[in-house]
């Protein structure tokens, strides 16, 4: 028997408040998809379905709506896999088939590699047949303390990226 053990990410029980395009259950303008680590596999993934609000040409969802679920999940692998806070410095994709409005669609994230500055990810989106619609690569900065102390705002207090996460 397969035992998955998903467990959901939230901004929230990382103590800072976002509004996120992608992940934000809140941002009634954004894409609203939750995200999880999958620990069996050691992947972040999410599953998701977009309406034509977020197309690009008719029936299809927007190649850079497509890339920021991607970056999205990349971004959240570098916080509950690589347990550090990163940005995105430089990414690729490339569109293999189209992501279609109104379809179900799953995104999946891996860490690739890993040093004390910088965290390299891959990303894909696939259909229900497990068939790859579009793959990213991207290399990630990783925050140092003056950065994250100004990531969470006035207080002056560091986001810990390992806070509820396990």
């Amino acid at each position: 028997m397969l035992v998955v053990a998903l467990h959901a990410l939230h901004n929230d029980d990382l103590g800072y408040e976002t509004n996120c395009y992608v992940c934000e259950q809140r941002n009634e303008q954004g894409l609203q998809i939750p995200f999880f680590h999958d620990t069996e596999r050691d992947i972040v993934t999410a599953e998701f379905s977009l309406s034509d609000a977020f197309s690009g040409a008719p029936t299809l969802v927007h190649g850079g709506v497509s890339l920021a679920v991607l970056d999205e999940a990349m971004a959240w692998a570098c916080i509950a896999i690589g347990r550090q806070w990163a940005v995105t410095s430089e990414t690729s994709t490339r569109f293999d088939r189209a992501v279609y409005v109104d379809k179900p669609h799953r995104v999946e994230a891996e860490i690739v590699e890993q040093s004390d500055t910088e965290i390299v990810t891959t990303g894909r989106i696939v259909d229900l047949k497990g068939r790859v619609r579009a793959q990213s690569r991207a290399t990630f900065t990783v925050l140092g303390e003056a950065q994250l102390k100004r990531a969470a705002g006035e207080t002056g207090e560091t986001i810990d990226p390992s806070m509820h996460l396990d």
